[in-house]
């Protein structure tokens, strides 16, 4: 199933959430001028490294960066290709529009970056060790999914759903589209330890769980008194 749009209108234009995408391809548009080698430096300079974050230890024959902390937050504008960036910059457009019309623009944005920084401190803990970059906005998007799932479980999703050579378009709630897309991350998370600990390079299922549940715990926070959902 591949989401493309929600039955739920705004008050605001999401100002925020636009130049949020746009950031991301903006610098997705500089990644694409680089060649491989100065682009796997890119990634290591500007992705999250656990190894180096737990440890101190660089990555043979890469530079670290100088705060190898701040790469938690600069990994979440890096990406590592068109369907990376796509699909993750489609989830933060269909979604992120009506939690930031429900938090207001400024709380907004530090929701996402706090649900970002819980899907990379998510992931290290599960991988400390490993020496592959985290990169993506999908942490912090997660987390705006959690939080669009507790205060909107109803709102209709347009979906594609593919069946063998069909494609059709059905409206699902948002808890159905978003609730099996979390159960998906549980299910591939685990089948992943494994690989993941080992310090292999792979989608970090964790970091999507990690936002996912934070999202979903924080936006009560964040929202303050409840008011009716726009759906």
């Amino acid at each position: 199933m591949i989401p493309y749009k929600d039955i739920n209108p705004t008050r605001r234009f999401p100002w925020v959430t636009v130049a949020l995408i746009a950031a991301n391809l903006l610098v997705f548009g500089y990644e694409l001028g680089l060649d491989d080698v100065a682009r796997r430096t890119f990634f290591y300079q500007f992705g999250a490294v656990p190894r180096l974050i737990v440890y101190s230890e660089p990555v043979r024959g890469i530079v670290p960066p100088i705060a190898p902390l701040w790469t938690i937050f600069t990994a979440m504008f890096v990406h590592g290709g068109l369907l990376h960036v796509g699909g993750n910059m489609l989830y933060l457009w269909i979604f992120g529009n009506n939690v930031e019309d429900l938090l207001g623009r400024g709380k907004f944005l530090f929701f996402y970056l706090v649900c970002g920084l819980a899907a990379a401190a998510a992931q290290i803990l599960i991988a400390p060790g490993s020496a592959a970059p985290m990169v993506g906005a999908s942490g912090a998007i997660a987390g705006v999914l959690g939080g669009y799932l507790v205060k909107y479980p109803f709102a209709r999703i347009r979906t594609l759903v593919f069946i063998f050579l069909f494609i059709t378009v059905v409206e699902l709630p948002a808890m159905v589209v978003l609730g099996l897309w979390f159960v998906l991350q549980l299910f591939q998370g685990a089948v992943s330890v494994g690989v993941q600990t080992a310090g292999s390079s792979g989608v970090a299922f964790f970091a999507h769980i990690g936002g996912f549940v934070t999202g979903m715990i924080l936006i009560g926070l964040f929202a303050g008194r409840p008011r009716r959902a726009n759906w």
